[in-house]
C-alpha cells in the first residue's frame, strides 16, 4: 500500500516533535521471501519524515519491524504490517518511545514504572487482525507501557500471518494478549484494565509517593462517555471547579463504527465523536485523570465526599455526578470465562474472521443480536439465533432481514446452560428447550453473547438506591438518594440508552448539580 501525500505531510507534521533520535529497523531472514518486499516497500515510505527518525535494515531470525530510541534497547515490535487500524499505532509508536505523545498521568507512570518482573524482561505479545478496531486500542495503551517501564517490551502480531500458532494457541479473538507465554486478556481492555492485569502478575513495589496525593474539587464526574463529559462541560461553564475520573474520554462511543442519529451530524465515526468530547473537554478548565477506576466513596458530611482512586489518589468533592456507563453482560455460564477468546466472543466485528465458513450462534434476540448474526451470516456458513423469550426483540427491518436470510436459524425460548469445549477451543453450546425442558447440545465452532449492558455502578454499592438491575435510581433533575450525587446516562434508570439521549441527561445532571451548589453549599 502507498501512502497517499496528504497523510505522510500528516506524519511528517505529527513527528516534528520527536527531540531524541529514534531508529526504525526492518529485520528479515537472509531467505527473504516475497513478504520481506512488502516489509521494505511499506519502511521506505517513512524515509526522510523526520530528521530524528533513521531506517535501518538488517538480518533477523524472523520478518519484522523494531523500534526504539538511541539510549534503550528495542522495544516495540511489529510482526505484520502496521497497516489498516494498525497504522496509527506504528505512527504513534515514535512519539511514545520520546514521550511526545499524550502520556498518561504521573500517578498511573509510576504504577507502570513499579511493575517488577523480579529482574526478567516483561514480554508482551499482542495477536491482532489489521481489521479489528478494538485492537489499535490494546496495542498503542502497552507501546506506550513499554516505553516507560525500562525493562518491557512489546509486540504487535498481526494473527493473518500466523495462522498456525494462532491455531496452536487456540486463539480465536482479537486483541488477545499474552505475557511471558501466558495469556493476559482477550478482547477490547483500555490502559487502566491492562495494568491493574499485569499488577496482579508483576506485584510493584510499595511506591507511597501517591498515596496521600489529595485533590479538592466542587464536582467530581465520573465518567468519561457523552453523560460525563457533556456534564462536565456545564458544570465547568458554571463556574465550579470540576474533575473527570476515568478510564478513558468518549466511553462506549468509542467501540461504536457508525452513528447516524447524533442530531445535525448525518453520519460519524464513534472514535471521532470521542475525539470532540475531549477537545470540547480541554476548551474548558477542566481537570482529566484517566486510566483510573474508583475504589470507594465515603460520605464526609458537610465537606461532601472522599473518593479513593486504585492508583492512590484521593478526591475531596462536593458533590458527584456518575456518569460510568455500561458494559456488556456475561451468561455467566459454565465455560463462558474458560472459552473467552477461544470459541466465545462479545465483538462480531472483530473476530467474524475467524469463523469463516463455520457454524456459529449468537445469544441474544435484541437488536443487537440479530444485527450481529446478520453480520456473520456474511460469512459463516449457518448462524444460530438463541433467544430466551417467545420471540426475538428486534426491529422489524431487522427481522424481514433474519427472515429473508437462507443461513440463520431462530430458536427462542431457548435458556444457555453451558459453553461446550474439549479444554483447548469451545465446540458446542449447550441450552435448555424451555418448552419441554430437554437439554439439547448444538455442535458449534463458535458463540458470540449479546444479551445487552449492565450497568457499571458497583463503586456505588451501598451509597445510593438502584434497582435489582444495578440501575442507579434518578428523578427528573438527575438526583439521586443520597445528597449532592447526581446520575446520569445508562448508568441510571433513565430509558433509552441512546447517546444523544446521554449527552442531554449529562446537561441536566450538571445544571442540577449547580443548582444544588447555589441552594445548600
Amino acid at each position: 500500500m502507498m501512502l497517499p501525500e496528504p497523510l505522510r505531510g500528516q506524519i511528517r507534521e505529527a513527528w516534528k516533535v520527536i527531540d531524541r533520535k529514534v531508529y526504525i529497523e526492518l529485520q528479515s531472514p537472509l531467505n527473504g521471501n516475497g513478504g520481506s518486499q512488502d516489509f521494505k516497500s511499506f519502511i521506505q515510505q517513512f524515509v526522510g519524515l523526520s530528521d530524528q527518525v533513521e531506517i535501518l535494515e538488517n538480518v533477523g531470525d524472523q520478518l519484522r519491524i523494531s523500534l526504539w530510541v538511541e539510549d534503550q534497547k528495542a522495544s516495540l515490535h511489529f510482526e505484520g504490517i502496521p497497516l489498516g487500524h494498525e497504522l496509527t499505532s506504528f505512527v504513534l509508536a515514535p512519539l511514545a518511545l520520546t514521550h511526545k505523545s499524550k502520556m498518561p498521568d504521573s500517578t498511573t507512570m509510576k504504577r507502570i514504572e513499579a511493575l517488577d518482573g523480579r529482574g526478567e524482561m516483561i514480554r508482551l505479545e499482542t495477536y491482532i487482525s489489521l481489521s479489528c478496531e478494538n485492537c489499535p486500542i490494546v496495542v498503542q495503551a502497552l507501546n506506550m507501557m513499554a516505553a516507560i517501564h525500562p525493562n518491557m517490551e512489546h509486540t504487535m502480531i498481526d494473527g493473518s500471518l500466523n495462522p498456525d500458532e494462532m491455531e496452536r494457541l487456540g486463539i480465536r479473538s482479537v486483541p488477545t494478549v499474552r505475557v511471558n507465554g501466558a495469556n493476559l486478556s482477550t478482547g477490547r481492555q483500555e490502559l487502566s484494565g491492562l495494568l491493574e492485569k499485569l499488577e496482579e502478575q508483576f506485584a510493584p513495589e510499595a511506591h507511597s509517593s501517591d498515596q496521600n496525593t489529595r485533590i479538592e474539587a466542587d464536582v467530581l464526574v465520573v465518567g468519561g462517555g457523552p453523560a460525563g463529559a457533556s456534564a462536565a462541560i456545564y458544570t465547568s461553564r458554571k463556574g465550579l471547579k470540576t474533575v473527570i475520573v476515568a478510564e478513558n474520554i468518549g466511553g462506549q462511543v468509542r467501540e461504536t463504527k457508525g452513528i447516524e442519529n447524533q442530531i445535525g451530524t448525518a453520519y460519524i465515526e464513534g472514535p471521532q465523536l470521542a475525539e470532540q468530547f475531549r477537545n470540547h473537554i480541554d476548551a474548558y478548565d477542566i481537570s482529566v485523570y484517566e486510566n483510573q477506576r474508583v475504589l470507594n466513596v465515603e460520605d464526609d458530611g458537610s465537606q461532601g465526599y472522599g473518593i479513593q482512586l486504585k492508583g492512590g489518589l484521593y478526591i475531596q468533592a462536593k458533590s458527584i455526578i456518575a456518569a460510568t456507563g455500561a458494559r456488556w453482560r456475561e451468561l455467566n455460564v459454565k465455560g463462558e470465562k474458560e472459552y473467552l477468546g477461544k470459541g466465545v466472543a462479545f465483538c462480531p466485528h472483530c473476530d467474524g474472521p475467524f469463523y469463516k465458513g463455520k457454524e456459529i450462534a449468537v445469544v441474544g434476540g435484541g437488536n443487537s443480536g440479530v444485527e450481529a448474526a446478520l453480520d456473520l451470516a456474511n460469512i459463516c456458513s449457518k448462524v444460530s439465533i438463541l433467544e430466551y423469550g417467545p420471540e426475538l426483540k428486534a426491529d422489524r427491518i431487522l427481522l424481514e432481514k433474519v427472515n429473508a436470510s437462507e443461513n440463520i436459524e431462530v430458536i427462542t425460548e431457548a435458556k444457555t446452560l453451558e459453553i461446550v469445549g474439549d479444554g483447548s477451543v469451545a465446540t458446542g453450546l449447550k441450552y435448555e428447550n424451555m418448552r419441554d425442558g430437554e437439554s439439547v447440545t448444538v455442535p458449534l465452532a463458535g458463540v458470540f453473547i449479546q444479551i445487552g449492558l449492565v450497568p457499571n455502578s458497583s463503586w456505588l454499592n451501598g451509597v445510593v438506591d438502584m434497582t435489582d438491575q444495578g440501575e442507579i435510581k434518578i428523578d427528573e433533575c438527575n438526583r439521586t438518594s443520597a445528597s449532592g450525587i447526581f446520575a446520569a446516562g445508562d448508568v441510571s434508570t433513565v430509558p433509552y440508552k441512546q447517546i444523544v439521549i446521554a449527552t442531554g441527561e449529562g446537561a441536566k445532571a450538571g445544571l442540577s448539580t449547580f443548582e444544588y451548589h447555589l441552594k445548600n453549599l
